[in-house]
């Protein structure tokens, strides 16, 4: 799990490219929890809570 003082370190465009990794990883997920195929469903609501950390870290950088 990335926590969010890491993720302060990280410049935008790193941001942005983890977010789209994380959204992918969400998405496979989803897929795979369909079929049936994955025994830990936690992982979901850890893949969410890493993107809402990401997209605050976001936020906070656009504010300033």
């Amino acid at each position: 799990m990335i926590k969010a003082k890491e993720l302060r370190q990280k410049q935008e465009n790193e941001l942005n490219a983890l977010l789209e990794k994380k959204r992918s990883e969400l998405l496979d997920f989803k897929f795979k929890l369909a079929k049936g195929k994955t025994k830990n469903v936690k992982e979901g609501k850890n893949i969410r809570k890493e993107i809402a950390r990401i997209l605050t870290v976001l936020s906070d950088l656009s504010v300033r």
